[in-house]
């Protein structure tokens, strides 16, 4: 794999971000897509590096970070925090990038990890110029090494050279990373979590205005209470404490 330029990328809490903005990402990817080996995009959020900084001993997660192509943050609170810090993220939510990704000029074929009939109906019927590929893993990925096998069976044999992972985080990441390890599979997997969903109509994304407020996981939260509450309100609150370690002792 490539090595990142490090002159376009920046260190925030141990993650390396890459600071492209939507336009010079989706330029990146498509050139990515085109070209030889599998790699992978992730788009880390708040809840993403506080599952990393928990797990700090674990890695195999830090590394399907690492080792991306392209790490985009997706969360107007680290570019905030990041602010306070001296250091200038660039937000390229992964919804936004999804969109422009499958509205831009690709005809190549796209696959998706995840989902069922119904977002690929809605897909199909969205963006009929694609050919469409999917493979449904059963629940429980992340415990599963057999079901992560068979994705990575599946990214090796698919003519697709967009495979949108829709299985959420971390396995997103890390089935990626061991497809991406074997070097049998092409094109470019995309880690975007709930993106189809959003654009299928599956699930209503928040208003513009309470994106630019950094008030999109509130928005979340109302529509989703009983899966959500945890992450947003127990777990997610700790990525102060953890930025405000950070500032006196970096722990990578």
């Amino acid at each position: 794999m490539k090595s990142p330029d490090v002159s376009q990328s920046a260190s925030f809490l141990g993650v390396r971000f890459d600071l492209l903005d939507e336009a010079r990402a989706l330029e990146r990817i498509e050139s990515l897509a085109a070209a030889g080996p599998f790699t992978f995009v992730v788009t880390p959020n708040v809840d993403h590096v506080v599952r990393l900084h928990r797990q700090l001993d674990n890695e195999a997660l830090w590394a399907c970070y690492d080792d991306a192509a392209l790490c985009l943050c997706d969360s107007r609170i680290l570019k905030a925090l990041a602010r306070f810090s001296g250091v200038a993220l660039v937000v390229v939510p992964g919804s936004d990038l999804t969109a422009r990704i499958l509205g831009a000029r690709l005809p190549m074929a796209s696959a998706v990890i995840g989902g069922d009939e119904t977002l690929m109906q809605g897909l199909r019927a969205r963006y009929p110029q694609v050919e469409w590929f999917h493979h449904a893993p059963p629940s429980g990925v992340l415990h599963d090494i057999e079901a992560q096998m068979e994705i990575v069976d599946f990214a090796e044999q698919t003519p697709a050279r967009l495979i949108f992972f829709a299985i959420g985080s971390p396995q997103s990441e890390i089935v990626c990373s061991r497809i991406a390890a074997r070097r049998k599979a092409a094109g470019v997997g995309l880690c975007v979590g709930a993106s189809l969903q959003f654009l299928t109509g599956a699930k209503t994304r928040a208003p513009r205005w309470m994106q630019r407020l950094g008030l999109e996981w509130l928005f979340r939260l109302l529509s989703e209470p009983v899966r959500l509450w945890r992450r947003y309100l127990v777990e997610g609150p700790t990525i102060f404490a953890i930025w405000w370690r950070w500032r006196f002792r970096p722990p990578r």
